[in-house]
């Protein structure tokens, strides 16, 4: 397929709304409420390309308005959608979205599907409840900075397109800055729209949103003898491997309510997320989750537990509970498969039967059981790692520079002689294994990031913006837009957090 002109002004823009075609009963129009005088924090680059905007837009005199809901682009109708949602387990009846206005879609030509452009905290809906339906400067730099982060990293996530600012202020704990966020994604469709229509009784409109859902982002499945079940089988698949990713980087997400569930299987609403530093299975990242349950060691089984609710809403549609059960089924060992595929590249293994791929398992249990003992750096205890060689063949000067290596790694241990025992048990491993040293340690580095969005660089940048000053910001997300490569010139923003850090408490206010 031919790539599209470039988009060079907003004239250029022509918005489709292919959710509008649902109906009222999914969505309420709402205009965006107007802010003063706003002004460009940042944009990613990166997303300007892959939606084949020229760079020239960001100068555009009305790209400031549209993207701050001041002023409505061609075709664009501004809808905020309704949905339900089970919330820390508890099932909340009708939520919607509060502070987001969905503006259209755009065909972009390299693209198999229409992306949908959303606007996060531009001012009340109908479902803003006792909201005002804003965002502040805090929370949408923390939410651009991940979206694009985990977009770098190669996870499934909605995208952020720019953040703009202005000097309004509204009440959280504090007075704080206003903002709006630009998210991108095929979809903001959630568990908790298909859970809105069950608990409703609208057994018409949750059919129409299951076909919906075929039809714009499921075109395979509507062919098949049961496609309502194929279309929660592949929800359930998509949700297992995006969870697995998540913990392969130590990444957690906060608030996995059902009402933040992608049925595309994208990181969805990023509120009180945090990226694991000492490594701690039990790592809550959320001040406001009191009883655990969104911490990082129960996300796996939190995934399957959402897609159970989001099976009970389409069982009308599937018909019978043995099938619907059987659609449930490959959650959890897609989960597993994609877990033990992800971790055992982060050592850069290859096994080659089942009997190695457990033994490899148990060599990647003890390792994750030493750096949970030790508090190491999550990230850091999977890059340095590769610096780690076989040994196989070393010639003295290979041993020196095997040590360096080795001390490296050992900073991070509190108990370096257990470590060094795993290594030498980790040593003979690698020496079973064929191919190219050099080779190993390349791909080791390409699942293995350099640089993660630390709570505390997010922190140093949203300071710096709160001034005016957004230079921060865009340096951040410069790297994380390549956080595997080495950016030698960026080290310092791979260290280990410092301890003012461990203080930092991230809760759902924003």
């Amino acid at each position: 397929m031919s790539k599209s002109p470039l988009i060079r002004t907003l004239s250029d823009l022509q918005f489709g709304n292919q959710f509008a075609q649902l109906g009222e009963e999914f969505f309420a129009r709402v205009q965006p409420t107007a802010i003063s005088a706003p002004y460009l924090v940042a944009h990613s680059p990166a997303l300007f390309s892959e939606l084949n905007f020229a760079g020239e837009l960001i100068q555009d005199h009305s790209f400031l308005d549209v993207f701050s809901g001041n002023q409505l682009a061609t075709g664009s109708l501004s809808l905020a959608a309704v949905y339900s949602g089970h919330q820390f387990g508890v099932w909340a009846g009708q939520l919607g979205d509060g502070r987001a206005l969905l503006l259209g879609d755009l065909s972009i030509a390299d693209k198999s599907e229409k992306q949908e452009f959303q606007l996060k905290g531009a001012g009340i809906t109908p479902f803003s409840r006792s909201g005002d339906g804003r965002a502040v400067l805090r929370s949408s730099i923390r939410e651009f900075l991940c979206s694009e982060a985990m977009a770098g990293l190669g996870i499934p996530t909605t995208r952020a397109l720019c953040v703009i600012g202005s000097e309004q202020r509204v009440l959280r704990e504090q007075v704080e800055k206003t903002a709006i966020v630009t998210r991108v994604a095929p979809s903001f469709i959630r568990f908790g729209s298909f859970e809105h229509m069950y608990y409703q009784g609208k057994g018409e409109q949750l059919r129409e949103l299951a076909d919906f859902l075929l039809q714009q982002h499921y075109p395979e499945l509507q062919d098949d003898a049961q496609p309502y079940a194929a279309l929660l089988r592949n929800i359930c698949e998509r949700t297992a491997r995006l969870i697995a990713q998540w913990q392969s980087v130590g990444f957690m997400h906060g608030v996995m309510n059902t009402d933040n569930m992608s049925v595309l299987g994208l990181t969805l609403d990023y509120g009180p997320f945090g990226f694991m530093d000492g490594y701690d299975a039990q790592h809550i990242c959320n001040h406001s989750d009191t009883s655990g349950r969104y911490r990082y060691e129960l996300q796996p089984q939190i995934g399957q537990w959402n897609c159970h609710a989001l099976a009970q809403a389409m069982l009308p549609l599937i018909g019978d509970v043995d099938t619907t059960q059987e659609a449930l089924s490959t959650y959890v060992p897609t989960y597993e498969a994609r877990y033990q595929e992800l971790m055992l590249a982060k050592l850069g293994l290859i096994s080659a039967d089942a009997t190695m791929r457990e033994q490899d398992t148990a060599l990647l249990e003890k390792y994750l059981e030493l750096m949970a003992r030790n508090r190491s750096d999550y990230t850091l205890s999977f890059r340095r790692l590769s610096q780690i060689t076989s040994g196989r063949n070393a010639s003295a000067d290979d041993l020196a520079a095997q040590y360096q290596q080795e001390r490296t790694l050992l900073d991070l241990f509190l108990d370096r002689e257990s470590v060094q025992a795993w290594l030498q048990d980790y040593r003979t491993r690698l020496q079973r294994q064929a191919g190219d040293e050099s080779a190993r340690q390349q791909a080791m580095n390409r699942v293995n990031p350099k640089f993660i969005l630390r709570n505390h660089l997010a922190q140093q940048a949203i300071e710096k913006a709160e001034q005016h000053d957004f230079s921060e910001v865009r340096k951040l997300l410069d790297i994380l837009t390549h956080p595997f490569d080495e950016q030698e010139e960026n080290a310092h923003y791979a260290k280990e957090a410092p301890e003012w850090a461990k203080q930092l408490s991230i809760s759902c206010s924003s």
